[in-house]
């Protein structure tokens, strides 16, 4: 009898997967020591860092010449990590509206970015352009999730460009000069 299933390199999987695993683990260090990292989502290629570290924050925005007045979508891997950031909404002290609740459930994870009032304190002045303000969103792609999850905070996500530049939606769009200037770009 035949077999027609193809053949498997089992060593090739197991070291393409323990890769994988590695350049996962060695993003999620880059973000929790402060670097910038490049990574897919489930829209574009994203640029960022952890939003509790002033110092990378400022960098992130040099890096991409950013202006310091425009703020910059924040990536969470769950709704109660968005709670933490938030100002309770109404009287009720809820951190959002009912129809907002059941829009994050709806349509997070994906590509849906949600502008909320922030707890300043918690969101540094860049992030928020100057504002009150903070655009969040689930997205739908596990490596980032994983690098939230790892680095056990919200981490910025504009897109891996210059300012005004062409936004990259495949590994190979990305520019060099940028690359040059992260400390670590995991693949999609």
């Amino acid at each position: 009898k035949r077999d027609n299933h193809p053949k498997i390199d089992l060593i090739a999987l197991i070291d393409l997967i323990s890769k994988s695993m590695d350049n996962i683990e060695k993003a999620i260090e880059v973000v929790k020591q402060g670097g910038i990292v490049i990574f897919p989502t489930d829209t574009a290629f994203g640029i960022g860092c952890k939003i509790d570290d002033e110092r990378a924050v400022k960098r992130l925005f040099a890096i991409r010449k950013r202006p310091l007045n425009q703020a910059v979508p924040v990536l969470f891997d769950s709704i109660a990590r968005v709670r933490k950031y938030v100002l309770p909404f109404g009287a009720q002290g809820k951190p959002f509206d009912s129809k907002v609740e059941q829009l994050m459930i709806d349509r997070w994870p994906g590509a849906l970015t949600i502008v909320l009032n922030c707890q300043t304190s918690k969101v540094p002045y860049l992030v928020r352009g100057g504002g009150v303000t903070i655009g969040v969103r689930i997205p739908d792609h596990e490596k980032v999730l994983q690098l939230i999850k790892g680095a056990n905070v919200p981490i910025l996500g504009p897109s891996a460009n210059f300012h005004g530049k062409e936004t990259p939606y495949e590994y190979e769009a990305l520019d060099k000069r940028l690359i040059k200037l992260v400390d670590f770009v995991l693949e999609g």
